[in-house]
């Protein structure tokens, strides 16, 4: 058992959501919409490295307002809603990293090895996301062992899966 203090993150922008672990390079990814960003935690020194922050694939699209029903999602102030990347999957075999923002029908995917690269600028590991196309608005993501990525849908109440071959259907 270990524990994680995240001494390195600014708390008073950080909002950890999601985590998934990769077994092979000992690293966790979380989610952190409150940097728009990617948090990269080494699971031995506990150190963590902030990837992808406000990349395009990270933050939320500025004109998506959700509605469900015919109803906006505004806040008291009339503010919409807004969540950058918050939904993560990872592949069993630790090879690809699925993410994005509520705030889009986009899905996003990278290598884990571009992921776990120290040394690659922000410019160079942005050039190595790939826009996966378009899904739905999505809360929850996870993979299975073929490489399928089933997401919740929360337009339409549904499970949608995006297969390897990249075909998105209902479930």
């Amino acid at each position: 058992i270990k524990v994680y203090l995240f001494e390195d993150l600014d708390r008073s922008k950080s909002a950890l959501n999601d985590v998934r672990v990769d077994t092979e390079k000992a690293l966790a990814y979380l989610s952190d919409p409150g940097q728009s960003a990617i948090v990269v935690l080494d699971l031995k020194t506990g150190k963590t490295r902030i990837a992808l922050q406000n990349d395009p694939s990270t933050v939320a699209e500025k004109d998506f307002v959700l509605s469900y029903e015919g109803k906006e999602m505004r806040d008291k102030n009339g503010n919409p809603f807004r969540s950058n990347v918050n939904g993560i999957a990872l592949t069993k075999d630790n090879k690809y990293f699925y993410f994005r923002p509520i705030n889009t029908l986009y899905l996003y995917r990278i290598e884990t090895r571009y992921l776990a690269d120290q040394s690659l600028s922000a410019e160079e590991l942005s050039g190595y996301v790939e826009n996966m196309g378009k899904t739905s608005v999505c809360h929850g993501m996870v993979a299975d062992k073929k490489g399928t990525i089933y997401l919740t849908s929360s337009m339409d109440y549904s499970i949608k899966y995006l297969t390897p071959e990249g075909e998105l259907h209902t479930l």
